[in-house]
């Protein structure tokens, strides 16, 4: 699977009145996954949207890989997954995971293989309603993956979950799109979450967006919750807690 760079150029957005994002010049290494934290209704979403081509910018351009948005999610290779799973209740785990690829117009490859690594074997013929939460959350990232998109979204997705199975998730799902080769982008209010599943997090300011601080995540070995012990994990979050309130 190709790798693709994400190019924000001078993006605004407005609503009405209402200015949600200043003007926002990123770019997002291929591969890797970059963490967009600030305050709540600062713009974090409305710029994942822009990224998605699910919304216009008002000014400025966005390129995935050089190209605009609509073009990856034509070819199949965009992918978002929302804090919502959104998953049909008539359909089973495994037809629902496998709709990811009929949306895509691609080959739905081995459903129940990617089943299996999200850990939802004994539950490839049950309905939603018969999942828990975070079972439901896994068939909807199941769902994004399968499609292998070049480019994956992920706003909240694990937001909607108790706190155990946040943890959880935040261990057994990075994997998947990591060995995958995605180029990922991750909204989250959590900043141990952001520092402990990304290579880099963004912090934006209050409405309307603004970048406010660019912090590299260098942490090695595997990205387990046992990293939040240590002196280094502790210390990124601090620099993350840091800028947030020197812009509140």
């Amino acid at each position: 699977m190709a790798c693709v760079d994400i190019h924000c150029d001078n993006i605004t957005k407005r609503f009405g009145a209402t200015e949600v994002v200043a003007p926002f010049s990123v770019t997002l290494a291929a591969g890797h996954t970059t963490a967009l934290v600030g305050p709540s209704g600062c713009g974090k979403s409305t710029i994942l949207r822009i990224i998605a081509g699910l919304d216009t910018p008002d000014g400025g351009t966005v390129a995935l890989g050089g190209d605009p948005p609509k073009t990856l999610a034509k070819r199949g290779a965009l992918a978002m997954a929302f804090q919502d799973p959104s998953l049909l209740p008539w359909r089973s785990v495994r037809a629902n995971i496998a709709l990811g690829a009929e949306l895509a117009r691609k080959p739905a490859g081995d459903v129940d293989a990617l089943i299996d690594l999200v850990g939802l074997s004994s539950f490839a013929d049950h309905r939603p309603a018969e999942l828990s939460g975070g079972m439901r959350q896994r068939a909807a990232i199941a769902r994004s993956l399968i499609s292998a998109p070049e480019v994956l979204l992920l706003d909240e997705p694990f937001g909607a979950v108790d706190a155990m199975t946040r943890r959880r998730l935040n261990e057994e799902l990075p994997p998947l799109w990591r060995s995958r080769g995605a180029t990922v982008v991750l909204v989250t209010h959590s900043v141990q979450e952001a520092v402990l599943l990304s290579d880099r997090v963004l912090v934006l300011s209050p409405r309307p967006a603004r970048l406010v601080a660019d912090i590299p995540v260098d942490l090695s070995g595997p990205r387990e919750n046992t990293l939040a012990q240590t002196d280094k994990f502790a210390a990124l979050s601090r620099r993350v807690f840091a800028a947030l309130e020197e812009c509140a």
